[in-house]
């Protein structure tokens, strides 16, 4: 039977897991077979020529390679199928919004997205998500097309709705099946820049933890160390500027799981600062002094949400094959608080503990 491992996205969630993945395995009595045929035959529903227009589009491997539809399956081989998980391009209803467009060609857009913004639409948000406001700009691009006939959305990745930065849509179809096997092979170079609570004692440092759904907590995601549940993560770390009571921190990500920066660098004792759905909304170091405490919240106040912003974003553009690199600057409010931080930790000269 096939192994089918199911990757289902929150809509508001950061996760690079947005393909659901079937690997097939020939048996050892396997003879040699057409795999447009040899999928039919496993796979409930296919056809021939959605078959063919998935290993056109590369999106079927044999043994980690792309084939032909006159492939022929033999015994031993792994076959794995991606297809993707979004929702068709009608359920998508236009809205105009301004777009902070950091690149676009025919085949990408690349988007500065701000914090607050929902990347996708989902239950609970089936307008004003980026992806609305990009569908509404596409219809202004190409005034012959229809709410009816936008092309299907390209999202390869996302970022939470409170984390602000750099975020790459595929526009062509070509486009989209090559990012996203980017990111399935961990080939897009993204970096990342937090404040966390705590004093990192390291000045840079990695962190392997399976990241996964907490038991206890269905909304919220916790590491496991042990990887006796949840997917497989790392995270490279690097301090940038210690502020005593809270450290400015670049997270480098090798996979892309949900909350994985978030949940990470609280498994080692550092929660995002301002993340109030890992308890960063509250003084999780400092002192008990009343000035102290009208500080932090001040902090909160210009910073009201995980200062987390995805900066940089490389990739390997999908039709000219040249390495692309972009960067993007933090955005005021993670640039505000972290300048009265610096600014309280070079008055204080030295905090007592």
């Amino acid at each position: 039977m096939p192994e089918e491992e199911l990757i289902l996205p929150d809509e508001n969630n950061e996760s690079d897991e947005l393909y659901k993945r079937l690997v097939i395995k020939a048996d050892k009595g396997q003879e040699p077979l057409r795999i447009d045929k040899f999928l039919m035959n496993r796979i409930e529903g296919a056809t021939r020529n959605k078959i063919q227009q998935a290993l056109h589009a590369g999106l079927i491997t044999v043994d980690g390679q792309a084939v032909k539809p006159n492939f022929k399956v033999k015994a031993g081989h792994e076959i794995i199928v991606f297809s993707e998980e979004h929702p068709d391009s009608t359920d998508i209803i236009p809205e105009p919004m301004p777009l902070d467009i950091v690149f676009e060609d025919a085949d990408v857009l690349l988007v500065n997205k701000p914090a607050g913004l929902v990347v996708h639409p989902g239950s609970g948000n089936p307008t004003g998500t980026l992806v609305n406001g990009v569908a509404h700009y596409l219809l202004q691009q190409n005034p012959e097309l229809t709410e009816f006939n936008l092309p299907r959305f390209g999202l390869v990745h996302r970022i939470d709705k409170n984390t602000s930065g750099l975020l790459l849509m595929a526009k062509t179809d070509r486009a989209l099946q090559h990012l996203a096997k980017q990111f399935f092979n961990h080939t897009i170079e993204r970096k990342y820049v937090a404040l966390v609570w705590g004093d990192v004692e390291q000045d840079e440092g990695t962190i392997e933890a399976h990241v996964g759904r907490s038991p206890r907590y269905r909304k919220q995601f916790e590491a496991f160390p042990e990887g006796e549940h949840g997917k497989h993560a790392i995270t490279h770390y690097r301090v940038l500027e210690r502020f005593h009571y809270v450290t400015l921190v670049e997270c480098v990500l090798e996979t892309g799981r949900t909350h994985q920066i978030r949940v990470h660098m609280k498994h080692i004792g550092h929660t995002l600062f301002a993340d109030d759905h890992y308890g960063g909304d509250r003084i999780l170091k400092g002192t008990i002094y009343t000035k102290y405490k009208q500080f932090v919240d001040n902090c909160f106040a210009l910073c009201p949400r995980q200062a987390l912003h995805a900066k940089t974003l490389g990739f390997v553009h999908p039709v000219t094959n040249q390495r692309m690199y972009f960067e993007q600057p933090l955005p005021p409010d993670m640039t505000a608080v972290i300048d009265k931080w610096r600014r309280y930790y070079q008055a204080k000269g030295r905090i007592d503990e």
